[in-house]
This record gives structure tokens, sequence and C-alpha cells, in this order.
């Protein structure tokens, strides 16, 4: 039998509502205060926003707030600690890298997801540890689920040690995790959602085992990402370094398709080069590449 986890299958739009009511349900807000900004809103014939701001009822971020709750677009305060700051998908959806990381979104969508609908596992790759793969990984998945798609994102690095890769990023339970998967004491249900992103499932790595090659080789692992081919809209999968072992090559071939990442000034050319000629070479399809400037 296959194991499911429960996740929102579609975004839920609340445009019914308004910015005022959502912020005195969310107590940002007082309903005093509330009538006051409409009757300024009134007289100056100006949007309930500018009028809150005019007034200095409300700031920028409570407005930001109302909205991604109006339109299910959702973010974390910076006073929710929850999740790990780098993850800046999550907390600063407007800025700069986030703005990146959704045009990279808009790429994939088009020129893979879009032409290849059955196809919707990605495997993210790069030559060494400091490329920030990691990174590209968990916020890239942040981005897919904000758009309401059903997101699973893998850390199938099991040679690092678990906190320092998807399970520190999003402060994870320990659990048996992927590695417990492929030794077949669990499966997909151990997969945890993510407070405040609620399209979003992250499987860590679970313990280091001894014997990571041979556990991506297994069946197994090819089993889970096609049960999660057909849960989740997207299935992101985190590798460990491609220069330094071969799991990278065994995931990738796994998963079909991947993208590179590569570090601006630290990445060497001839290492992105072999890389991609060795997974070329497995069969796999390298859809496109991430400079990250990080």
């Amino acid at each position: 039998m296959t194991a499911h986890i429960a996740i929102p299958t579609s975004p839920i739009f609340n445009a019914s509502q308004s910015i005022g009511d959502i912020l005195v349900a969310n107590g940002r807000l007082s309903e005093q205060d509330a009538k006051q900004i409409l009757e300024y809103q009134q007289a100056q014939n100006v949007q309930f926003g500018d009028a809150a701001i005019a007034l200095k009822l409300l700031t920028k971020e409570d407005i930001d707030f109302a909205l991604s709750q109006q339109y299910d677009y959702a973010y974390l305060n910076a006073t929710n600690t929850s999740l790990s700051p780098a993850l800046l998908a999550a907390y600063q959806p407007f800025g700069e890298v986030s703005e990146n990381l959704r045009a990279v979104r808009s790429q994939l969508t088009l020129h893979w997801l879009a032409k290849h609908p059955n196809q919707n596992v990605l495997a993210v790759v790069s030559p060494s540890k400091k490329d920030g793969r990691s990174f590209v990984a968990a916020n890239l998945a942040i981005v897919f689920a904000q758009q309401g798609q059903r997101t699973l994102l893998i850390d199938a690095d099991l040679r690092s040690e678990p906190e320092l890769n998807q399970q520190r990023l999003f402060k994870l339970d320990r659990s048996f995790g992927l590695s417990g998967i492929l030794a077949n004491r669990a499966g997909l249900e151990v997969a945890q959602l993510v407070p405040g992103l609620p399209h979003l499932a992250v499987l860590p790595a679970g313990a280091t085992p001894p014997n990571p090659q041979e556990l991506l080789g297994r069946l197994a692992f090819g089993n889970l990402l096609e049960n999660a081919s057909h849960q989740f809209d997207i299935t992101l999968i985190d590798t460990p370094a491609g220069c330094d072992f071969a799991d990278a090559e065994i995931i990738a071939a796994r998963a079909g398709t991947a993208l590179m990442v590569c570090r601006k000034n630290q990445t060497l050319i001839p290492e992105v080069s072999r890389l991609a000629h060795r997974l070329q070479s497995s069969g796999v399809s390298l859809i496109g590449s991430v400079l990250n400037d990080a």
C-alpha cells in the first residue's frame, strides 16, 4: 500500500475578505482604527492601504500580509523564527533574490513542466560543496509552493550530517527521513509539512548511512520518486556535491532531469563541464543552470 501525506490540493483565495477584516482578525488592527481608515479612504478617495499608511495606523508589511492572505501567497513574518532566515523566499518574498527565484520558476514552468507534464521530478546538482545548491533547492521549493503547487523537497544528501542541510534550514524534527525509507523502515508519510507554507512538504535525509550509493541505487528510490510524482505537482531533490561522489549522478538519473547550480567567482568551469558531461552520458536531461551570487 502506498503511503500518502496530506497536503492542500489547490490554493484557497480569500479575495472577497477585505484587507481591514483580515488585519482585525489577525490582531494587527482594531475595529475602531479600521473605521477611521475607511472614513479617511472615502474622504480622500484613496485605497485602504494608502489611507492606513497615511494615518500611520498600519505599515507596508501589514498591507503585504493582508494581500498574501487574500490571494493565498504564503510567507513568514520576520518575527517568526520557525525556519532559518536563509529561506529568503519565505521571509523576504518581495526582495530581489525572491524575484530571481520566481524568474527561474517561470523558466522551468515554460521550458520543462509545460513541455513534459508527466516529468515533474527535478534533481538540483552542483559540482562542489559550497555552490549554494541546498539554498537554491530550498528557496525554489518555496516559490513553487507559494504558487499553489503541491511541492515536495527531498534531501538526498546522505553524506553530510542531517543538521547541515534541509533539516537545519527548515528546523525539522528528527525522523527516519530518506535513508529510513530506502532501508524499508518508513514510507513517504515521514515527509514533514512546513508550518506557514501549506503547500510544501520536506523529506529530510534522515540518519547518515554507511552505504549511501547502494541505498540510492536500490529500486526503492525509484519507487519513492514514482509515488512522489503522483502525489505532488513538483518534486525537487537536493543532492551531494557532484564532483565528490557519484550520488548526484545516480539521483539525477532516477529523476531524469537536473538543474545545475554554480556560484559566481567560485565554481570552476572545467568542473561544471565534467559534471554536465557525466549527467548527459547517463541520459539525464540538463534543463538549465542557476548562477548563485549569494
